[in-house]
């Protein structure tokens, strides 16, 4: 009696819109072993990596696992699995057989987060990756952005919708950026730079380029920041205290390293007429344009507060990567306090300190 041969509707359907470019080429295809689903470290089916030559060599990869690769199985019938798959374009030496192994982990860790936390990329995201995106590497490039794939279009299958996402290697400064303006235009303002989205380990930042830069900053001004939320590692607030003789205000807190962001944040969608929200462990404090400025706390350690110009103003300028503490002259009653940040390596050590 013969075996049932196995299902591969979703795998087949990526493999058609790939063979488009890259025809009979055979990719470096790397599979898992044992299947996250029974206890293998690697929650991605495979990841095949293609040779290509324009408009300079480099490796293409394409993920399988971020979708659904087999039978239709979650009740989402709009999207196939999570909705979408990885690419990533990393250049390659002429003489290169093997795409590095740094990246195919790279992709996987992607797998890690998405499927441990659940959150799912979309178009114009970001990443910081606190450090190298290649460890080994002596590269600025330490965060990481999406596009969908130049090359890829989305795609409908029997199990659903289907997104090519490209990952992009992106330097300190051109994350913040992104933050302080949206994504797409960075990345848009640097294509001559970057064509394809080719992610180059040795590039300098874009923000080198003068025209670039000049680009950037017009375009913040113009249209303000698109980031209205921000996760934040350290994030904390102490309510203020009445005495009979004294008083003491309420506290913000803000860690070193994402202090200057916020207040660069902060003129990018209050003095826009936007909100501002930032996520911590245990606070949320939400940031919200007023015609007079003051706070409230709420249900859920949610901290309300309403700036007016002047507040948003003094607030975006007094926000620096230098452990202090400061009142607010435009905001009585509430005092700022930005904490040191410690940057931890992957074995849990202090590796460098902010403030």
């Amino acid at each position: 009696m013969s075996e049932e041969l196995e299902i591969t509707t979703g795998w087949d359907a990526i493999d058609q819109e790939v063979v488009k470019i890259y025809g009979d080429q055979e990719p470096k295809h790397y599979g898992t072993l044992i299947s996250y689903a029974l206890g293998g470290p690697d929650p991605l089916d495979g990841i095949s990596a293609y040779k290509a030559e324009e408009p300079v060599p480099h490796w293409h990869f394409v993920t399988y696992g971020f979708t659904e690769l087999y039978e239709k199985e979650s009740e989402h019938a709009e999207d196939s699995g999570y909705g979408f798959e990885l690419t990533f374009r990393l250049v390659r030496d002429t003489e290169e057989e093997e795409p590095p192994g740094w990246a195919l982990n790279l992709l996987q860790n992607m797998g890690r987060y998405v499927f441990n936390s659940g959150n799912v990329f979309r178009a114009g995201d970001y990443l910081d990756a606190n450090g190298p995106i290649c460890m080994d590497a002596d590269t600025k490039l330490t965060a990481l952005a999406f596009v969908e794939d130049p090359q890829l279009p989305n795609i409908d299958t029997p199990n659903g919708r289907v997104e090519f996402l490209q990952m992009v290697g992106i330097t300190g400064d051109e994350l913040e950026a992104m933050q302080t303006w949206n994504t797409l235009g960075v990345l848009s303002t640097g294509l001559t730079y970057l064509p394809k989205y080719i992610t180059d380990l040795t590039r300098e930042s874009l923000l080198e380029v003068p025209a670039i830069a000049e680009e950037v900053q017009a375009g913040m001004e113009r249209d303000g920041s698109n980031t209205g939320f921000l996760f934040v590692d350290q994030l904390g607030f102490e309510p203020g205290k009445k005495g009979l003789f004294s008083k003491t205000p309420a506290t913000l807190k803000i860690g070193a390293k994402q202090a200057e962001i916020v207040g660069k944040l902060l003129r990018g969608r209050i003095l826009k007429g936007k909100k501002l929200s930032l996520v911590g462990p245990d606070f949320r404090v939400v940031f919200t344009p007023g015609e007079a400025s003051g706070y409230e706390t709420g249900a859920d350690n949610e901290i309300t507060f309403s700036l007016d110009d002047n507040a948003a103003a003094e607030l975006s300028g007094k926000l620096i990567p230098k452990e202090c503490r400061f009142d607010l002259t435009s905001l009585k009653g509430v005092a700022v306090q930005i904490l040191k940040t410690h940057i931890t390596d992957q074995d849990g050590n202090v590796a460098h300190t902010i403030g």
